[in-house]
């Protein structure tokens, strides 16, 4: 089946979008050639963008406002998306938030979900110091979120973040299949390592670690509701 629905977003639009994402998940400084592939896939299929270089560069907040800050509620879904992006793999850097804050002051948004989400961060009170047992190790500047159950004092404190984040609408056909393509259709990353044919550890799968993993898989399929029952597309390439 082809697409019965034209794209509401410009491809300028999409383009401001993809690169603001993209400049929110490398803020921490990790850029690996898997992602690297992933996005400069999705750039020529979706955008039939010429200059990849381009497509990938950071985008600074006062060129994400121009792009998307006229439409308040495309602005607001961007955030939505970027925030999800951020928190991921289930951990929270101060330069991811400090670059979310700065997107949301410049695209004229409230910052009051990002400033609940602000309290997730914790400092290390030194480089020596020693990591719970079963905790994810993380980088200088971030920690796990509120995922484990033995790090969960404040189950409630993220609800107004769910909640706005279950707010996001799926409208355009172009944002859909990049979220189907971003999103991971199934629960990555839970392994176990052995070590002479046994079990010395388990790494838990991302939904374990992510106290809103459940927000990204409802997003996903309401992208797949989206394509499938308004678009008219066959969605078996991202089941």
């Amino acid at each position: 089946m082809t697409s019965r629905l034209q794209s509401s977003y410009t491809s300028q639009q999409v383009s401001v979008w993809l690169r603001g994402l993209l400049t929110i998940a490398w803020a921490d400084g990790h850029f690996d050639p898997q992602e690297q592939h992933l996005i400069t896939s999705l750039v020529n299929q979706e955008l039939n963008a010429a200059d990849t270089s381009k497509a990938l560069e950071p985008i600074s907040p006062a060129e994400l406002a121009e792009a998307l800050g006229h439409d308040s509620a495309l602005a607001e879904n961007f955030m939505r998306m970027a925030v999800m992006v951020a928190i991921a793999d289930g951990a929270y850097s101060s330069c991811e938030d400090e670059m979310l804050f700065q997107y949301c002051q410049a695209l004229g948004l409230n910052t009051e979900v990002l400033e609940v989400l602000r309290t997730t961060l914790s400092e290390p009170e030194s480089e020596s110091e020693a990591a719970p047992a079963g905790a994810m190790l993380v980088s200088s500047g971030e920690r796990p979120m509120q995922a484990y159950v033995d790090l969960k004092p404040q189950p409630t404190l993220l609800n107004p973040v769910r909640d706005w984040l279950d707010k996001m609408e799926v409208q355009d056909p172009k944002i859909a299949r990049l979220l189907c393509k971003l999103i991971p259709p199934q629960c990555p990353f839970e392994r176990d390592i052995n070590f002479f044919g046994r079990t010395i550890a388990h790494i838990p799968p991302l939904c374990k670690l992510n106290p809103l993993y459940d927000q990204l898989v409802g997003l996903r399929f309401r992208a797949l509701s989206y394509l499938a029952d308004e678009c008219g597309e066959d969605i078996s390439a991202y089941c």
